[in-house]
């Protein structure tokens, strides 16, 4: 998944002002203890993050 899918993604479910106050605040246990961002950034791969965020934030399975 290219980063701008995982964007738009975002966006998508969460809108555009939650979108990165979410990713950035919201500390996760599927992704190590890490944020979102914190997770891009230690060089998780966008599909990983994303599939995370969907058990954590129980994505529907049309927007996964």
């Amino acid at each position: 998944m290219k980063l701008t899918v995982f964007w738009e993604r975002m966006h998508a479910h969460f809108g555009d002002t939650y979108a990165d106050s979410f990713a950035r605040d919201h500390v996760m246990s599927e992704l190590g203890g890490r944020t979102v961002y914190q997770a891009l950034e230690a060089g998780w791969a966008a599909k990983d993050v994303w599939r995370a965020v969907c058990v954590a934030m129980d994505v529907p399975a049309s927007r996964r």
